[in-house]
């Protein structure tokens, strides 16, 4: 019963709550060429805003809320400095359903921990462990060699299976940090490679527009409000149109994120966002939950 596979409503409201954190994709490096055969340019990431955002000790906190407000869940995302590696980050993502209305019927902790090295802040490993429901435990490694363009992944006791791709590619994860640091323009769509459903898939970006944002965590703010335009479903399976709001400044905050579903639609709203290099938001908190400190070792 150990690896038996979650089933029903459930396990897709748990699928959608990690992509709540994933689903803004990734970028290209400059081994890439500079556009698609369509003419779309690849993104990269802003070096100087890469000073700021994602230069680790980073922490965002994020309720989720299925339509008329009722609370499912919550999200947790770290960003820490790997100091044996030069340039080398973790982003330590965790998806739990405390709190929420699901939790005493079918509790949910979700963790995944990916290693990032270079300026683009590229994967070389992941390691995730899945708790699910009473009985439903899963442990799952895949590594990434961006420089032979491999990536082999393994379940548990399963064997090895091997992935050769057509270049450089961030993974589900690294892919949420990645992205809001590159060049968000209104109307200039972007390609951002990632690998999901085993294969290197190419996503296109669209800033819709600045948008005016009250009543967040950080008070009010100036946004851009972007969309990307999934054609795969990933490690779970996602469904649906998603908006992402980042603050349009130097810290690329997300403090709003809205996915239309089947029945209704789901929303993640910041309520803890902490990085000693943001000076004009470091710290905002709207929540004393005493279960943050357990998310920010």
């Amino acid at each position: 019963m150990r690896n038996q596979k979650p089933l029903g409503p459930h396990y897709i409201t748990v699928g959608v709550l990690l992509w709540l954190t994933i689903l803004h994709c990734s970028i290209a490096v400059t081994a890439f060429a500079k556009t698609s055969a369509d003419g779309l340019e690849y993104g990269s990431i802003d070096k100087r805003l890469a000073q700021i955002a994602f230069a680790g000790d980073e922490f965002f906190a994020f309720d989720v809320f299925w339509s008329g407000g009722i609370k499912i869940g919550e999200i947790y995302l770290a960003v820490r400095r790997i100091n044996s590696c030069a340039d080398c980050f973790e982003i330590d993502s965790t998806i739990t359903t405390n709190g929420g209305i699901i939790d005493a019927l079918y509790p949910v902790e979700d963790r995944h921990i990916t290693k990032v090295s270079g300026s683009e802040r590229l994967p070389y490993f992941c390691e995730i462990w899945q708790k699910q429901g009473r009985n439903y435990r899963a442990h799952k490694i895949i590594r990434y060699d961006q420089i032979n363009y491999v990536i082999t992944k393994q379940k548990d006791g399963d064997p090895l299976r091997r992935y050769e791709i057509e270049g450089t590619t961030h993974n589900e994860f690294s892919s949420f940090f990645a992205s809001r640091l590159m060049d968000l323009r209104v109307d200039k769509p972007f390609l951002v490679p990632t690998f999901g459903d085993d294969k290197r898939n190419e996503v296109v970006v669209q800033t819709i527009k600045r948008e005016m944002v009250e009543d967040t965590v950080l008070g009010s703010v100036q946004t851009l409000k972007v969309t990307p335009i999934l054609t795969f479903s990933g490690l779970y399976d996602k469904k649906g149109d998603t908006v992402i709001w980042y603050t349009d400044d130097e810290c690329r905050v997300p403090v709003h994120i809205q996915s239309k579903i089947v029945i209704g639609s789901l929303t993640a709203s910041l309520v803890k966002y902490t990085n000693p290099r943001c000076i004009r938001y470091n710290g905002q908190n709207s929540v004393k939950n005493p279960l943050l400190s357990k998310y920010t070792q």
